[in-house]
Parts: structure tokens; sequence; C-alpha cells
């Protein structure tokens, strides 16, 4: 099992940058493809950014490449997710989720929410205009 905790969210007006963090715990020995998806009131949880184990493999959403950066530093277990020129529609809960990768597919990037088998609690981001 694997226990995921986000943090960094908040409150902040458009055009400004938060970075989320998502610290991992428990059986932190596996290696883990890892990812970021969020939640608007009255939408479904969309895919936002992806990493591979190595981190070198990412991939992003159309609606936020070029703004967001994903990052990991797996010394510390800690997955990030930094977010810049935010927009009000940037607004929703941000989960980070975590998925284990067979030996040798380090490189691996999941996008797909139904891959992930480990989820955080989410932290709300929101975005005034």
């Amino acid at each position: 099992q694997v226990q995921l905790v986000e943090s960094g969210g908040g409150w902040v007006q458009a055009g400004n940058s938060l970075r989320l963090s998502c610290t991992a715990s428990g059986r932190t020995t596996n290696r883990y493809a890892m990812g970021w998806f969020r939640q608007a009131p009255g939408k479904e949880r969309e895919f936002v950014a992806a990493i591979s184990w190595v981190g070198s493999y990412t991939d992003y959403a159309g609606s936020v490449k070029g703004r967001f950066t994903i990052s990991r530093d797996n010394a510390k277990n800690t997955l990030y997710l930094q977010m810049n020129s935010l927009k009000p529609e940037d607004t929703a809960v941000y989960y980070c989720a975590a998925t284990p990768v067979p030996n040798g597919r380090y490189t691996t990037v999941v996008v797909t929410s139904t891959e992930y088998d480990y989820w955080g609690q989410g932290t709300q981001v929101t975005i005034t205009s």
C-alpha cells in the first residue's frame, strides 16, 4: 500500500503561480509512475500531467501545456506540479496518483485515471479573475 498526501493548494489571482506537492509513504520501495488529475465542480476528473519513474518522460493535457510542469524527487518520495499563469478555469480539486510499473518499464507514462492504483485525498486550488 502507498499513501499519498497532497499539499500546496490555495487561493490566488489569475496570472499567479502555485506549486503542489504530493508526498508518498508506505510501500515506496516499488517503482511508480505518477500523475496529477483535477476535478472541477460539476465536471468529471480529468488528466493534467504525468511522469515516468525515471522522471525523464512527461505528458500534459493540452489545456496546461506550457504553463504547468510536473517533476519528481524519488529520494524524497515527492511529486510536484508547478503551475504558472493560472487561469480561473484551473480552479479544481487536484489529485495526485501513483501506480507501480514492472521492472524495465521505468519510462512508462500513465495518462488514464483507471490505470492508477493509489490516489491522494486532493487539494483545492481556486483561481480568481
